[in-house]
């Protein structure tokens, strides 16, 4: 059987969040006993906790839900390129060793460990015209081990504006301590929620 590895960081109330966003949190609504035969919870969080996909509707006000968005781009040929150590930001010749017959999907390292304690003020992102780069190169999907595609403190989100523009999918936070450079499948399927900014995702590469 094909290894599968899980590139999905854990979620629990100690996982880190974007500043101010609303971090995993979670209570019993029924337990086992006597007069219950089963345990029940409820749980509240950002759809941007963990792994997740952003939906269109997160940097574009006319975009679409991540409900609404096709599943194709979530699965299927991907290529992980280290760029560890490339500073605030993935530019293009930090890739350029790993371009060659680039398949539809892109995933970055950019960490040695993910940080899974705390939120990187300084986590590393992409620059727009990596984005551009992979998109001129027939890019339907770019993801990342950092907490997002553009540095924390921007507001502009140049690299988000970029996908908008361009119609590509982006994965983010995922966990890629453990991934040698080189290419997989991508299983990262987002939940069908009709009116969210955003969905958690479980994301495993099945080596081919």
């Amino acid at each position: 059987m094909k290894r599968l590895r899980d590139i999905s960081p854990p979620v629990h109330p100690g996982a880190p969040v974007f500043p101010g966003d609303t971090a995993y949190g979670q209570q019993w609504v029924a337990r086992i006993g006597p007069d219950c035969p089963v345990n029940v919870s409820a749980v509240t969080l950002s759809p941007h906790v963990g792994a997740h996909a952003d939906a269109p509707l997160h940097y574009d006000p006319a975009g679409a839900a991540i409900g609404e968005v096709s599943l194709d781009a979530f699965i299927g040929p991907c290529r992980v390129i280290h760029a560890m150590g490339c500073g605030p930001l993935v530019r293009p010749d930090h890739l350029a060793h790993a371009l060659e017959g680039l398949p539809p999907r892109v995933l970055v390292r950019v960490y040695e460990r993910m940080p899974q304690d705390r939120f990187d003020d300084d986590l590393p992102a992409f620059a727009p015209e990596t984005v551009e780069l992979l998109a001129d190169r027939g890019v339907v999907l770019i993801g990342i081990d950092s907490a997002s595609i553009d540095p924390a403190g921007s507001k502009t989100l140049d690299s988000h504006q970029v996908i908008r523009r361009r119609g590509l999918r982006v994965l983010e936070n995922l966990l890629l301590d453990e991934v040698p450079e080189g290419d997989y499948e991508l299983i990262a399927l987002p939940l069908r929620l009709t009116t969210c900014d955003a969905s958690p995702v479980r994301a495993v590469l099945r080596e081919l």
